[in-house]
């Protein structure tokens, strides 16, 4: 997997939303509690220390994760 870091970073991202989609549309868990994960994950890499590089990769992460939640179901 190091050969591919950005595919394994797009499959992983892929994978995720594809679960919470699902854990949504079986009513495992509602709209509201699926934000807050994501909000939670936003604020893990927002607050993330480092280096420059690290952190502005974190950022950009962070970023993306907001835009998903902002833009709900980006799949459907």
């Amino acid at each position: 997997m190091p050969e591919y870091p950005e595919s394994a970073g797009m499959a992983a991202l892929s994978i995720c939303e594809a679960l919470l989609l699902a854990l949504k549309d079986l009513q495992v868990m509602p709209e509201h509690e699926i934000s807050g994960i994501l909000r939670d994950a936003a604020a893990f890499h927002e607050n993330a220390a480092g280096t420059i590089a690290e952190i502005e990769r974190n950022q950009k992460a962070a970023a993306l994760i907001n835009q998903i939640n902002a833009n709900g179901n980006s799949t459907r």
